[in-house]
């Protein structure tokens, strides 16, 4: 793919973005290029992709049925996209090119639900590829896309000697497809995995061999059951979940640190009540709970369902739990963190290598380094960066376009490399 290619697919993608487990179109778009670009031995797609049951923060079925409607209505490739009905996206590509190691290349193709910025400033907005969807590409995903096929066809033209499998991962930014394709089939004979991500506030042209500091994750959702009154006829028959609740949610960030390492909690989202003169019978609690490691969250989710349990007896309230998404923690293996450093530094356009640096966020490609990892085989996350005007997650979020090309460059590279030193 030239340079041009890459920048006109990443803008196609960046037009249409889908967050997570919609993510039609973009699936379909992305099967369509490759098998026009490459000539693939194996092309799983939706749920031969992944294993279906191990999804995780999967959509009403309403929800999953307006977005496959709409990627209809946009002319999507209707036989791809019946593969992909449910809500199960995603797809692997695979090249046999002889004897040698199976590496595997994992990128995420998600959006995230919100608005993108329509300053005439903003580059999509000024150039005419800014989101028509309502989602947005805030997270670089349609640059993911976009290098793991230009790394797919620069293999398929390469010397690499061994089995290349694309992971084209759906449901990264709600922590929901990565436990998915780990518990897949297609990871199981894979020797050598890198992931990628654009950007996280390093430059154009630097590259990080290996990032660390993923912390393991956790959403746990709590709903409060009280008894509703009358406020101000009757208040002593009411047994107020919002009260309960509240109760929870200040003890939660009381939850004591631990010396082992770093640990997190939030109560993202907190609701219950119907009206001000009636005692509240409902609340709901929705938190993300973090941990340097994942025995670090697991200490901070105990505790959290601890606190939160006497908080509604406190009350005289009952609670449930509903575990949601999670991700391990993982740290990149250093042999592949020294090759990826090794090809960036003799790359043309990188003018900066760092061996390594801190996430200090989540990341469901851990479950795919874990899986690799844990059957004896190497893993690690490249950062590449590039020069965004927005923060991640932001409506003014973009990539520094050339920067696609350098995600390219350096990861094929370092493929090769791996197949030839099989480190």
């Amino acid at each position: 793919m030239t340079a041009d290619d890459l920048v006109s697919l990443r803008r196609e993608l960046h037009r249409r973005p889908e967050p997570a487990w919609r993510e039609f179109y973009t699936t379909a778009r992305i099967v369509e290029e490759l098998e026009s670009r490459v000539d693939c031995d194996e092309l799983h797609v939706g749920p031969d992709a992944i294993a279906p049951d191990h999804r995780l923060a999967v959509p009403e079925d309403g929800e999953l049925e307006a977005w496959y409607e709409r990627a209809r209505e946009n002319g999507t490739d209707e036989a791809i996209l019946e593969r992909l009905e449910g809500g199960y996206t995603g797809a692997v590509a695979v090249l046999e090119k002889g004897e040698g190691p199976t590496v595997g290349l994992r990128v995420d193709i998600d959006g995230l639900p919100r608005e993108e910025s329509d300053d005439p400033d903003h580059v999509p907005a000024a150039e005419g590829f800014r989101s028509e969807t309502g989602a947005m590409h805030a997270c670089g995903h349609d640059a993911h896309a976009t290098i793991g096929i230009g790394v797919l066809e620069r293999i398929a033209e390469s010397d690499f000697s061994g089995t290349f499998k694309v992971f084209f991962q759906p449901a990264e930014e709600v922590i929901g497809g990565g436990k998915s394709m780990a518990k897949s089939e297609h990871v199981e004979d894979v020797d050598y995995l890198l992931a990628t991500h654009i950007g996280l506030d390093h430059p154009t042209g630097e590259i990080v061999a290996g990032i660390d500091g993923f912390l393991a994750v956790a959403h746990l959702e709590a709903e409060f059951t009280g008894e509703p009154a009358h406020a101000g006829g009757h208040p002593e028959q009411g047994r107020n979940a919002v009260q309960a609740m509240a109760t929870a949610v200040q003890n939660l960030y009381a939850i004591p640190r631990h010396d082992d390492g770093a640990t997190r909690i939030n109560a993202g989202v907190v609701e219950g009540g119907s009206a001000a003169n009636i005692i509240p019978e409902y609340a709901r609690i929705v938190a993300e709970i973090r941990g340097e490691t994942t025995e670090l969250m697991e200490y901070m989710r105990s505790n959290a369902k601890r606190v939160i349990r006497n908080a509604a007896e406190m009350h005289d309230c009952e609670v449930s739990f509903e575990t949601g998404a999670e991700a391990p923690s993982a740290t990149s293996d250093e042999d592949l963190v020294s090759i990826v450093a090794d090809v960036a530094g003799a790359t043309d356009g990188i003018d900066s290598v760092l061996e390594r640096d801190e996430l200090g966020g989540s990341e469901d490609a851990t479950y795919l380094m874990k899986a690799v990892q844990d059957d004896g085989g190497q893993a690690a996350y490249v950062g590449v960066g590039t020069d965004h005007p927005g923060g991640h997650h932001t409506s003014t979020f973009d990539v520094d376009e050339p920067s696609i090309g350098h995600g390219v460059d350096v990861l094929a590279g370092a493929i090769e490399r791996i197949a030839l030193e099989r480190p």
